[in-house]
């Protein structure tokens, strides 16, 4: 049987790329007399924006800083070893480029093997260990900290998570069978599974420490040496540690069925990771901790060697490496400064946006609509706003009176205006009015000024058509809700210059949004994609699918929501108006529904009521309802509905709408909350076959966003 120095060896020599995390380890004087203590650092020698990893090489460090502290410890030197990471570190886990690289079930099988039996160690040395959480920890970062005796935590901490779950995995590492063991399942439950499928929430500080994940807390600045203070104490025996009795009888099972209706409503079993951990949490009830760690193992390597995973890493490195460097954007250097914003409209998402441009960029922003009553209305919608963050505590009193006064409103556009390096229309979304009102706009900005438009889906160059320097127009499209959905497409007009696209792409940047270029088509990424997902949705329930049959053949995707409830929130009138625009420039693949025409003249919101609870067919909209007779069951609805998106797809990456499918992938993850374990939608559609059937090809090559060949 191998040995976990020869485990790892072999697993380094499969990740020659890995950035090696060293295991320093220092000797000093505890105060109070409470002895001779050793504490590792973890450190891969880089500033806290390379975050500290374990590969198979940084493990092997880790093991081999533990077999000189368990000497020292059985020799009687130590009385007890602590764990803490760089400055801003803890540690995040396992690095994922070394997974996406691994072809066979065995290999998985020992990266599970090797993290598990180097950090079981600091569980069975003849000291106490500690693990003192110093700044951001994730996953393996998590788990090598509950295989010590306690654990202490910083106030400071921003980022606190086990995200395996969210990415395709489970915490492989102990995760699983030694958090429910510590907390109890249910409070577990919530950390492995529901914060992972919330968009991968994160814990602070604070919460670690009142979950009873940590059994101290202490503030950022002087951390390591008040947790030194601390562990003296525990060890000379004057704070001895308290932790709840876990409840092992039905409180345990009841959290994992709330685990599994959790899993249900976000994912719909369509991808296995939640599912096997809470297997894991299930079988971990006995407190059989072996048992736990070998199911840990298998569930890992199974994982690991499946497309979901894949997925998984790709849409991650998609949003943290490709959102960065957004393809096909100019030069920064040309950007100009913006000092000032205009927004033209203050209706809400007018409003939305000019709090988003006050809070980033901390700029003078003024609203101006048709009338004072508007503007007022819109004004006060920001303030309001800036309140409800100062009562969150999320702001102090300086910052929400210096936001205030930031934000203005003016009926006359040169006054407003007159001064402004950026102004964006988000009024009704009609040609004529948009162009009539950058038209006025452009008579009284400055030569620099840049001409944003938030429309959906009008042509940014015909928009732009009638003025006089068409290139500083620039469509700036966001998504609802905006404080939330991180998506901006960038959309550059015939005539859009380099200089106006730079400074957009900065100030994109500034608002901590995901830019992608897009080219100037109808509806751009998002809507278009979806207008087509919807519209053929829409057409089978035209032609006389059943309703509730429509909306559950496409549940095994895993979507946030159903496409009618989508179409809910986005506004029925919005879809039409879309489908309408869409309908005009390819009559050969997009339809109006007289049905959903129908919905919007009669001023429903949507097809549903909620008066159980749950959606239900409003019977007001089913009497508006005409049908055909032609009924297709959920499979042959779920193929018809996939060939057109993966056809669309095609058709777009041929215009050139976007630079390569990562970035149809990267829209629809951040602009309409895609799941992860999708990667989006090209690897899926690549995976199930759809992608070849409609177009001849993959959309991705053979090992991007699925196992290597």
């Amino acid at each position: 049987m191998s040995t976990t120095a020869e485990l790892l060896k072999g697993a380094a020599e499969l990740f020659p790329g890995e950035v090696v995390t060293q295991a320093h380890v220092r000797h000093f004087d505890l105060p109070f007399g409470a002895g001779r203590f050793a504490l590792i650092t973890l450190d891969n020698g880089l500033d806290h924006t390379k975050p500290t990893t374990f590969g198979p090489q940084s493990l092997a460090n880790l093991n081999a800083a533990i077999d000189q502290v368990e000497k020292e410890a059985a020799e009687g030197s130590i009385t007890g070893i602590g764990l803490t990471g760089k400055p801003f570190i803890f540690a995040v886990g396992a690095d994922l480029k070394g997974v996406e690289l691994l072809k066979k079930h065995e290999d998985a099988l020992a990266i599970g093997k090797g993290g598990h039996d180097v950090f079981k160690r600091l569980s069975s040395l003849a000291v106490p260990t500690f693990a003192y959480y110093n700044g951001a920890a994730m996953g393996g970062g998590v788990e090598v900290g509950l295989h010590c005796t306690y654990r202490t935590v910083s106030k400071a901490i921003p980022a606190f998570s086990l995200p395996e779950v969210f990415l395709g995995l489970v915490p492989g590492w102990g995760g699983c069978a030694l958090l429910p063991n510590l907390i109890g399942a249910d409070r577990a439950v919530s950390v492995i599974i529901e914060n992972s499928l919330n968009q991968n929430r994160q814990l602070k500080g604070k919460q670690v420490f009142e979950l009873g994940i940590a059994d101290a807390l202490f503030e950022g600045a002087d951390f390591l040496e008040q947790s030194l203070i601390w562990t003296a104490s525990v060890l000379k025996g004057d704070i001895q540690v308290d932790r709840a009795e876990i409840d092992r009888g039905e409180a345990w099972d009841q959290a994992v069925e709330r685990g599994r209706s959790i899993a249900d409503s976000k994912v719909h079993g369509a991808a296995p990771a939640a599912y096997r951990a809470l297997d894991i949490i299930s079988a971990a009830k006995n407190g059989d901790l072996r048992q736990g760690f070998d199911a840990e193992d298998q569930a890992l390597a199974d994982l690991i060697m499946g497309d979901e995973l894949r997925s998984g890493i790709y849409s991650f490195n998609l949003v943290q490496k490709r959102a960065k460097r957004p393809a096909g954007a100019p030069d920064r250097s040309l950007a100009r400064p913006v000092t000032k914003v205009g927004v033209v409209g203050a209706g809400l998402m007018a409003s939305q946006l000019a709090l988003l441009f006050a809070r980033r960029l901390e700029v003078q922003v003024v609203l101006t609509d048709i009338d004072q009553e508007r503007i007022d209305k819109g004004v006060g919608y920001v303030h309001g706003e800036i309140d409800k963050l100062l009562a969150k505590g999320r702001i102090g009193n300086d910052k929400a009176n210096r936001l205030k006064a930031a934000v203005t409103g003016s009926l006359d556009k040169a006054a407003g205006f007159g001064d402004a390096d950026f102004v964006i229309e988000a009024v009704f979304e009609e040609m004529g009015v948009k162009q009539q009102v950058f038209a006025e706009v452009e008579a009284v900005v400055p030569a620099h000024t840049i001409l944003a438009t938030n429309t959906s889906s009008l042509s940014v160059t015909e928009m732009a058509s009638k003025l006089k320097h068409p290139e500083r127009v620039v469509g700036f499209h966001f998504f609802n809700p905006v404080a939330i959905l991180p998506l901006l497409e960038i959309v550059r007009g015939e005539k859009t210059d380099d200089a106006s696209l730079a400074t957009a792409f900065a100030v994109a940047k500034k608002l901590k949004k995901t830019a992608v270029l897009v080219k100037d088509a109808p509806a751009f990424v998002v809507n278009r994609i979806l207008t087509r997902f919807m519209g053929e949705i829409q057409n089978v329930i035209d032609e006389g699918t059943p309703v509730a049959t429509a909306e559950k053949a496409v549940e095994p995707l895993g979507l946030p929501m159903s496409p009618l409830v989508l179409l809910e929130l986005v506004g029925p009138a919005i879809g039409l108006h879309v489908s309408e625009t869409l309908a005009g420039a390819f009559p050969d693949r997009f339809k109006v529904s007289p049905n959903l025409a129908a919905v919007v003249k009669a001023g429903k919101r949507g097809f549903y009521v909620y008066d159980s609870g749950k959606p239900e067919l409003d019977p007001e909209v089913a009497a508006l309802l005409v049908q055909g007779d032609s009924v297709l069951t959920e499979e042959q609805v779920r193929a018809r509905v996939l060939e057109a998106v993966a056809q669309e797809i095609g058709l777009m990456l041929d215009e050139g709408v976007v630079a390569e499918a990562q970035d149809i992938d990267l829209c629809l993850i951040t602009g309409a909350g895609w799941p992860f374990h999708l990667g989006g939608i090209t690897p899926y559609l690549d995976r199930v076959g759809v992608a070849e059937k409609a177009n001849g090809k993959r959309f991705l090559p053979v090992g991007v966003a699925s196992v290597p060949a």
